[in-house]
């Protein structure tokens, strides 16, 4: 298992676009990725469980990948996420 701790600086967290393309990053892998805000956690690979969570601007999150995979997934979702504005 594979877990790394985000901190979100864009000023509108992970709206609607954002949660999409990491939906569609994490879904490209066969490992279970999850993300993790406030004591809940939800499928990376669900729009609606990432929508749920309202993550917003300054928010602590946890994104855990468990399979074959996880390293890679891990590392696309990193580097997806900075691309996006989401992280430093």
């Amino acid at each position: 298992m594979e877990k790394r701790d985000f901190t979100i600086t864009s000023e509108t967290g992970i709206h609607a676009r954002p949660a999409t393309i990491l939906v569609q990053a994490a879904s490209k892998y066969n490992a279970d990725v999850t993300l993790s805000y406030e004591g809940k956690s939800v499928n990376l690979k669900s729009i609606m469980g990432v929508m749920s969570l309202g993550v917003g601007q300054n928010a602590q999150v946890t994104i855990t990948a468990n399979g074959d995979d996880e390293k890679d997934a891990l590392d696309d979702i990193a580097a997806t996420m900075k691309k996006e504005g989401l992280t430093d």
